[in-house]
């Protein structure tokens, strides 16, 4: 799993702080609003009246260009902005978005992004000066699975391992039950159903690995996904849930790479449904 050097990291974090300065100097030109008073279907920024157009374009251009060098802060850190019906959103590289209708951002979505990054990086440069000299290979919870990563990395930045591992396990379950329509089950009862073998049922999609069920690694990759789901809800995500007991850092990257590989195993996954049954016109 690959890390970040202290030079890779500190130039990311200039990127970042020219966005934000190139950002304000657009803002200078809009109007600013907020999904209040915009009632979720206007922009949430617009031209100022009296600001020329020309100057406009310009800086509009400035930080279009610096959100380029920037954007991918936000994988790096886990600064995701969660958005309903939408899902994890990068706020730097959709920035944009807030001028149009029905604006998904506002700008304060994007200045709290930033200073978000902001600190995470600082505390990611700290963390990889103190490994420089040493031979243990370095961690870097960024590149987990995207989903489990960014419902983890609030908490995991500020130390709450245990709250971070429960709150990347209970992502991935309703990120999952959304896509399959399945909020009628517990937890555990959800992932049994869903990828345990047979054939789906109405209201009742399956989730399975690739390849004929013959084979016998299709037939072990499929049963295996279901006993390593259900085993992770039981022994992590409820654990973590109904427990105050606190998570050392090396436990939380443990778990978190556990969830990390089931979802990526998810990713390859099909999902079986019953056929829609089409009536015909006489």
């Amino acid at each position: 799993m690959p890390t970040y050097g202290v030079d890779y990291l500190t130039r990311l974090l200039a990127n970042v702080d020219d966005f934000a300065e190139a950002f304000e100097s657009w803002m200078r030109t809009q109007v600013e609003s907020d999904h209040l008073s915009s009632r979720g279907l206007f922009p949430t920024v617009w031209r100022r009246d009296d600001a020329d157009a020309g100057e406009v374009r310009v800086r509009e251009l400035r930080v279009a260009e610096a959100a380029g060098a920037a954007a991918r802060a936000v994988a790096v850190t886990g600064a995701y902005i969660g958005v309903v019906g939408v899902g994890p959103l990068d706020p730097i590289a959709n920035w944009a978005l807030m001028a149009a209708p029905k604006a998904l951002l506002t700008p304060a979505d994007i200045r709290l992004t930033a200073a978000t990054i902001r600190g995470r990086l600082r505390t990611m440069i700290a963390e990889a000066e103190a490994t420089v000299n040493s031979d243990v290979p370095a961690f870097a919870p960024s590149q987990l699975h995207r989903t489990v990563w960014s419902a983890a990395a609030d908490h995991w930045t500020s130390h709450q391992y245990r709250v971070a591992v429960r709150e990347a396990a209970e992502a991935l379950t309703q990120e999952w039950k959304a896509k399959l329509g399945r909020h009628d089950v517990d937890d555990t009862v959800f992932w049994q159903q869903t990828l345990s073998p047979g054939e789906p049922e109405a209201l009742r999609p399956k989730v399975a690995w690739p390849g004929e069920v013959s084979d016998k690694t299709v037939k072990g990759m499929r049963e295996g996904l279901m006993h390593l789901a259900i085993g992770l809800n039981l022994t992590v995500r409820n654990v973590t849930t109904h427990t105050r007991e606190e998570l050392s850092e090396q436990e939380g990257m443990e778990r978190l790479a556990a969830y990390s590989y089931f979802a990526r195993l998810l990713d390859e996954c099909t999902v079986r449904v019953v056929p829609t049954m089409t009536a015909t016109a006489h």
